[in-house]
């Protein structure tokens, strides 16, 4: 997951933890207020019930209900009522308690805070209850937390387009640094240099650090490509050397016969050694982009010329050769390189074959690429076999000669096209090479 995501899946996740603290912690915030303001308005309310009644103004308010000992007032709306009552003939300590609790009042119930006090009056005790509803305040607790809800989706949703705008604004340096210093570049001769714009001073020094570091490389592939050609020239020129000598000593008429043996098996070596230095040469040579890739290559014309080189090998093992490419598909590539991958695949696909067998090559067209498959009727390839088939100097049969960099060579070529190469093989089944060719 890149950067940008999972920033903003953090912000994202955080502001819903946000949201949920918010709608459950602010309607209990918004209630308390509600309340402390309702307590205070019933404290009002009682204090100034109590201190604007005399003696004179009691004892009428008591007289009204002295059948039942309660007196009962009730605003239009039930929203508010006052109730006074008798608590018997004895002494009571004055309390004052705010209680929630549903009364009846003329038939309908309600929710109320009720100012319970408890007070003496010329030797009786007294309880005066002073209620506000609150059916209203639980109705507007709840439109709060809706209103809240909303408004905070809202608000995640805006930012969460906004942080990612900005997430992509910020982060486009670091994306144009990738894509151009890093995924497009497959050697230090093509680095580009140009320093990237960014208002990130960690870009900046990313770039530049970036820059430094391809120099540095770029110095080590000069060095290296200088070492190989002169250790290949180095090497080659004794063993040529030593090849002539042992070539003129052959001619001597008096030679034994066993020391002659001798000298041509020395002989096989230094040619063995000779193809290995050329091979290991020119995988360098490729893997250091020292070929052009400028040449228009027909796939089939080259297929075509390879079989009339193979031919004698074919003949030898009585292995049938089947070219079934039924598309002309025209390659820009080093025809050289394209010649040996090609020829280094089917050689194999010879060497490896069982006698009286057969090759097939075919093609097919696909939309980013052209295919074109060569398989075999040969023994096949276990997993682990297949895992180290393009591995230099790994060979699958030790009894057949070689040096194992065929396949290093042909991985080689195929990395400097990009070309993809994809193997289908299972033991006792033959093997199939798939080359894809980027179209």
């Amino acid at each position: 997951m890149k950067i940008r995501s999972q920033i903003s899946i953090f912000n994202v996740i955080t502001r819903l933890l946000l949201i949920l603290i918010l709608v459950f912690a602010l309607p209990v915030l918004i209630e308390q207020v509600v309340y402390k303001h309702i307590n205070k308005t019933l404290l009002e309310k009682k204090q100034k019930f109590i201190h604007n009644l005399g003696k004179a103004e009691i004892t009428e308010f008591l007289t009204e209900s002295i059948k039942s000992d309660t007196y009962a007032s009730f605003s239009i709306l039930h929203d508010e009522f006052i109730l006074l009552s008798k608590t018997g003939d004895q002494l009571i300590k004055t309390t004052s308690v705010f209680v929630d609790e549903p009364r009846i009042i003329e038939g309908q119930q309600d929710d109320y805070r009720i100012l319970q006090y408890n007070f003496n009056y010329e030797g009786k005790g007294y309880q005066l209850e002073v209620g506000s509803s609150v059916s209203e305040i639980k109705e507007l607790t709840f439109m709060i937390r809706i209103f809240t809800l909303g408004l905070l989706l809202f608000i995640v949703a805006v930012t969460f387009l906004i942080d990612t705008i900005y997430i992509d604004y910020l982060l486009k340096p670091f994306y144009r640094i990738i894509d151009t210093k890093i995924r497009r570049v497959n050697d230090a001769a093509s680095f580009n240099f140009t320093q990237i714009k960014s208002h990130s001073e960690d870009f900046r020094e990313l770039d530049e650090v970036l820059n430094q570091m391809m120099l540095r490389i770029d110095q080590h592939f000069k060095q290296e490509k200088q070492f190989i050609a002169n250790v290949s020239h180095e090497l080659l020129t004794p063993i040529s050397l030593l090849k002539n000598r042992f070539e003129n000593l052959l001619q001597h008429q008096g030679l034994d016969d066993d020391v002659a043996d001798k000298i041509v098996s020395s002989l096989k070596t230094l040619d063995m050694l000779r193809k290995i230095i050329n091979n290991l040469l020119l995988i360098s040579k490729i893997e250091n982009n020292q070929f052009q890739e400028s040449e228009q290559v027909d796939l089939k014309q080259l297929v075509l010329e390879i079989e009339s080189e193979i031919e004698d090998r074919l003949l030898e093992k009585s292995i049938a050769f089947e070219v079934s490419l039924s598309r002309e598909f025209i390659f820009d590539g080093n025809r050289t390189l394209l010649h040996i991958l090609l020829f280094n695949i089917i050689s194999n696909a010879i060497k490896y074959n069982s006698v009286g067998g057969f090759i097939k090559i075919s093609d097919a067209l696909e939309k980013s690429y052209y295919q074109i498959s060569i398989s075999d009727s040969g023994a096949g390839l276990s997993e682990a076999q297949q895992a180290k088939i393009f591995e230099r100097f790994v060979r699958v049969n030790t009894s057949e000669e070689g040096q194992g960099l065929g396949l290093a060579i042909a991985k080689s070529i195929g990395h400097f096209h990009n070309i993809h190469i994809k193997l289908d093989s299972e033991p006792g089944h033959g093997t199939v090479f798939h080359l894809q060719f980027p179209r």
